[in-house]
């Protein structure tokens, strides 16, 4: 058996909600092996994050090395990367690769905390950007690459998706989980045009991880095979399966973790 394999670039959740390893159980729990790449280790919990200390560009760069001349790699998913020597090191290592990245441009912990500087956000934008087939910002983020406010309706979460376009990702999913009403909306917008996926906003505080969840999701899927679309469609199911059975675990005090393994595990 020789399964797809997708890695994920991106900072350590000691908590296991977020980040490398909230990929690596999505990855596993939609049937693809997961290497990954950590450029940050961080120290957090349910809570917050408490320190937070930058691999060094080396040691990103020989990471990989290491990866890519071994592994047949069918996607890459790209999350916190923590500041502009980083960004530069991926880039850099992600040259002429061919396959898919999924970039999930992670500024701010559920907690609030911080973990992308400000002089690394044009940086971000300039050269990680351009070498995107997919963004999946949330409105925060989305406004901060953007340089202006968050949208607060589908309309303008279209112009905002299409302006990200305009930056040179061959796609955009805006992701509605920052806004308001009953229902929870995300526009992937293409060159083809927009598709909306909606569900029910559950009320739940366990929804740490989300963001690297449905990035490292919709990453499995392409390593799959799928276009993107698809995956996108089937990662959208599939977190809403994982939001709608976090309160099945009892991880953590503050905003604990959605539940990966909710269709595998049968008793949790």
């Amino acid at each position: 058996m020789t399964p797809p394999i997708a890695v994920t670039i991106a900072g350590s959740d000691s908590g296991g909600g977020a980040g490398i390893q909230a990929d690596l159980k999505a990855f596993s729990a939609l049937g693809v092996y997961g290497a990954s790449v950590i450029t940050a280790l961080t120290a957090q919990n349910t809570r917050a994050v408490t320190m937070v200390e930058p691999a060094s560009p080396a040691m990103i760069a020989a990471q990989m090395a290491a990866v890519f001349d071994d592994l047949d790699i069918r996607a890459v998913k790209l999350g916190m990367l923590g500041g502009v020597a980083a960004i530069r090191t991926v880039a850099d290592g992600l040259q002429g690769r061919g396959c898919p990245i999924v970039l999930d441009p992670v500024m701010v912990a559920k907690s609030g905390d911080a973990l992308l500087p400000d002089d690394a956000v044009s940086t971000l934008r300039d050269i990680l950007l351009p070498m995107a087939s997919l963004l999946t910002p949330n409105l925060p983020e989305a406004a901060r690459l953007l340089g202006c406010d968050p949208a607060t309706d589908e309309a303008g979460m279209q112009d905002q998706g299409r302006a990200l376009m305009a930056l040179g990702p061959k796609a955009v999913l805006m992701k509605g989980g920052h806004g308001a009403g009953s229902s929870c909306t995300d526009l992937l917008i293409t060159a083809a045009g927009t598709q909306t996926l909606s569900a029910p906003r559950r009320a739940t505080r366990n929804t740490h991880g989300t963001g690297c969840t449905l990035s490292a999701a919709i990453a499995a899927g392409l390593a799959q095979g799928m276009d993107m679309a698809q995956a996108v469609s089937r990662a959208h199911g599939y977190l809403q399966g994982a939001i709608a059975a976090a309160d099945r675990l009892r991880v953590g005090q503050g905003h604990g973790p959605v539940h990966h393994f909710h269709a595998v595990w049968s008793n949790v």
